[in-house]
């Protein structure tokens, strides 16, 4: 797993160079910036390397740079033991590339920042009179003049000339006021303002006119056997239509062979957690806010996805009981979920961007693509996920809408797009495609188990 190479490079470059070395300047501010996916080449300076490459799994490879010096640097915990140069020496130390290819990551270095006093000493110890235009261009154009002009006019006292620039080549979002709010929390907002007319330009328009609330949940029941079986084993459990029929009509036999009950309880939570999501989806529709609804209710929907497996023994009753407390890794994917502190963090604020959001396709796409870059859950995110989806989408006037388990590939790949590269338009071409046909006709419900 990506958290199994992190641990390994820290593993190996403290046993080969003890303290002496840290990942570089600009792959540091990334991950000071909250980002969690590993880059196909980690770049490791120290002055006793050897200027060689070493391949690691995911098509990954660690390069060891001999540097002719260090910047200050300490281990980080989040970065699981990657020792990381400084906040303001990393923001010396970068080029001007890195202002137009990781925009967000610089928006976010920038922003983290309390004040100028430590960067100017930084940019004075090293007499850095032309460098210290950038992050002062920076700055004043992410709405922070106050620190920009300390950074100009200290370094100006002491009689150094400086032209200040903005370093980047297209506006960048910023976000208004306050005290620097977390890394994690500044990229999700920020993701959010980034991608949402993507989504917006991709997606088809909602259906005019106001549908009743009866009309709306009979269509949501009429797609349940077909979403359930397909939601279910996108997550790798045995399904079949009669087995999600049969739970639904409360025939179900939690006993008998392991992978049997584990099949069963999931498709009797998994009804539980739909009942709740309808209910949720009622709330909305008599006119409760979208974004402030899924806050006080996503909770319960997790205890009904579970419940049944608590029941039988097979969970313990203190797993219910709210966000993790561990962290979780996606299999094959490059991106690593936010630690436990961030999902508690920036959990309340993806819903303040659900209830802002005025666009409905843009809350439906990032609510489900957010959720999932958080997860805030030990398991069921997924399930989760394309819930808050479609309770965002029935409730602005798209169908339910059923990810096809024979898709799963495609719809994985899209995933990683975004929480990796932070290009959601193979998603939002995804789940657009899908709401479009489906919204002429639903998917047809499966006649056999998969396989057969």
């Amino acid at each position: 797993m990506v958290r199994d190479i992190s641990a390994f490079i820290a593993g190996y470059c403290n046993e080969r160079f003890g303290d002496q070395w840290h990942v570089g300047p600009e792959q540091s501010l990334a991950m000071h910036s909250g980002e969690r996916s590993l880059p196909l080449q980690l770049q490791v300076w120290a002055p006793a390397a050897g200027n060689q490459s070493l391949g690691l799994p995911h098509g990954t490879s660690l390069f060891l740079y001999k540097s002719p010096r260090l910047l200050p640097s300490r281990p980080s915990e989040d970065a699981d033991g990657l020792r990381l140069v400084e906040l303001e020496s990393a923001l010396v130390a970068a080029g001007p590339a890195f202002f137009t290819q990781q925009p967000l990551a610089a928006t976010i270095a920038l922003r983290s920042l309390g004040e100028g006093s430590h960067l100017v000493r930084t940019l004075l110890e090293g007499s850095h009179s032309v460098v210290a235009g950038r992050p002062a261009g920076a700055l004043r154009a992410l709405g922070r003049p106050e620190v920009a002009d300390e950074v100009v006019q200290t370094m100006r006292s002491a009689t150094y000339t400086v032209n200040e620039t903005n370093p980047f080549e297209q506006p960048v979002n910023s976000i208004p006021g306050g005290r620097p709010e977390s890394p994690y929390v500044q990229r999700i907002r920020l993701l959010w303002a980034d991608m949402r007319q993507a989504v917006i330009d991709t997606l088809p328009a909602p259906t005019r006119g106001r549908r009743s609330a009866s009309r709306t949940l009979a269509d949501v029941e009429a797609r349940y056997v077909t979403d359930a079986y397909h939601s279910l084993s996108i997550e790798g459990y045995r399904v079949t239509p009669q087995l999600v029929e049969q739970v639904r009509q409360g025939q179900w036999n939690p006993d008998g062979d392991d992978q049997g009950a584990r099949d069963a309880m999931a498709a009797r939570g998994y009804f539980e957690a739909h009942n709740a999501v309808k209910d949720s989806v009622s709330r909305i529709l008599e006119g409760m806010e979208p974004g402030e609804e899924l806050r006080k209710s996503h909770g319960a929907w997790y205890r009904a996805l579970f419940a049944p497996s608590v029941q039988a023994g097979v969970l313990r009753p203190q797993d219910l009981a709210g966000y993790r407390n561990d962290q979780v890794f996606i299999r094959e994917a490059l991106h690593v979920p936010l630690s436990k502190e961030a999902v508690r963090e920036t959990m309340p604020v993806l819903f303040e961007l659900i209830s802002n959001e005025a666009h409905p396709a843009a809350r439906a796409v990032l609510g489900h693509f957010l959720f999932v870059y958080i997860h805030p859950y030990m398991d069921g995110n997924g399930r989760l996920g394309r819930f808050v989806m479609n309770a965002l989408l029935v409730t602005s006037g798209y169908p339910w809408t059923v990810i096809p388990v024979e898709q799963r590939k495609a719809y994985m790949s899209a995933l990683e797009q975004a929480s990796t590269h932070r290009n959601i338009v193979p998603l939002a071409k995804f789940i657009g495609g899908l709401v479009a046909q489906q919204r002429k006709q639903p998917l047809a419900r499966p006649s056999s188990p998969r396989g057969a």
